[in-house]
């Protein structure tokens, strides 16, 4: 009797502390689980460093015994732009459905950066790069990469974005193999219209980037949709007056976007400057080139706040976005300029 009146005594207090143990040791588990995604999710955003365009291209022609010919370096550059969304740390993230990728925006973000620039070349490629004419042949391999870096990034199931992107990677491998081959019909033509063109696309991405980075102060402007032409008309009547703001929940989408855009430039632009070398210095652009890679470098620069600020242009906190526009407009009027240049020098 009297030990079964001990042990009820005592077994609401064991049962009190078995409570409070428990309850500790889930907390503690959330806060390691917590502790973990935030340092995978730390690794998984770090930025892939920028590589030498004549060394990727050597290497990715002794690998498979080729030999760097013309249009070789810029194609080679496409290729690992591609392979780097795919295989950097934690993979493809846009269309990640599970923690942390889910919780994620600015690589995703950055992701879409790189991604517009690879649709955008391997669309030059097919359609002017590796035609001499307009009435001339689409080349087979390139007629099925391109469609295929264009699918959905935010499939994640039958099929995969990354299935998808892996065969327009196999086909690109296969024509830089055909490209090199003397005995082969791939092409890939350096001529300055060609060139022009691809510039004129980069022209209107970061046309578009800077206008949205600048947007981020959201400042009224004058309605210039029609300026330049008296004859010109529009489908609505528009106002006299238009308030651009890129949404406060945007803007770091806008900036890590442009960064992504940035470094995948850089790559193609110095590819260029080795495929095109003769083209550029006939019509002594070769510096010009340059000027335009060296505006986006300055892109690429540490972030060292946590955050992307959004003070006012003369206020006390920065605006990363205002920075950026900057690099990014001055970068544009750069390539308007070359753009003319090759057209017209």
């Amino acid at each position: 009797m009297a030990l079964d009146k001990i042990k009820s005594t005592l077994r609401p207090g064991l049962q009190k502390i078995l409570g409070l143990v428990h309850g500790k040791a889930l907390a503690v588990g959330a806060v390691i689980v917590v502790l973990l995604l935030f340092l995978v999710s730390w690794y998984w955003s770090q930025e892939p460093e920028i590589f030498s365009v004549r060394a990727n291209a050597e290497a990715l022609a002794g690998a498979n015994g080729q030999n760097v010919v013309t249009g070789y370096t810029t194609t080679a550059s496409l290729y690992t732009l591609a392979h780097t969304l795919l295989n950097k740390p934690g993979g493809f993230l846009s269309n990640d459905i599970a923690p942390p990728g889910v919780l994620m925006d600015n690589m995703p973000n950055w992701e879409q950066g790189v991604l517009t620039q690879v649709r955008d070349m391997a669309r030059a490629l097919r359609k002017d790069f590796s035609r001499s004419q307009t009435q001339s042949r689409e080349d087979p391999d390139l007629a099925i990469a391109e469609p295929q870096f264009n699918f959905d990034a935010k499939s994640w199931i039958l099929p995969a974005s990354e299935r998808e992107y892996q065969r327009g990677l196999d086909k690109l491998d296969s024509y830089m193999v055909r490209l090199s081959d003397q005995n082969d019909s791939a092409q890939f033509y350096t001529r300055s219209d060609n060139l022009a063109r691809w510039l004129g696309d980069v022209e209107t991405r970061l046309g578009s980037l800077s206008q949205r980075l600048s947007a981020s102060v959201g400042k009224p402007r004058l309605n210039t949709d029609l300026a330049g032409d008296a004859d010109a008309s529009q489908s609505t009547a528009g106002v006299d007056v238009v308030e651009v703001k890129t949404p406060w929940s945007q803007i770091d989408d806008v900036f890590y976007q442009a960064r992504g855009t940035s470094w995948a430039l850089i790559h193609l632009l110095r590819a260029v400057e080795v495929d095109f070398a003769e083209v550029l210095e006939k019509k002594n652009a070769v510096v010009s080139l340059r000027q335009i890679i060296r505006e986006l470098e300055a892109t690429q620069e540490t972030v060292w706040s946590p955050f992307i600020l959004n003070g006012s242009g003369f206020g006390l906190l920065a605006n990363h976005s205002l920075v950026m526009a900057n690099y990014i407009s001055r970068a544009n009027a750069a390539i308007i300029d070359l753009r003319r240049l090759l057209e017209q020098g």
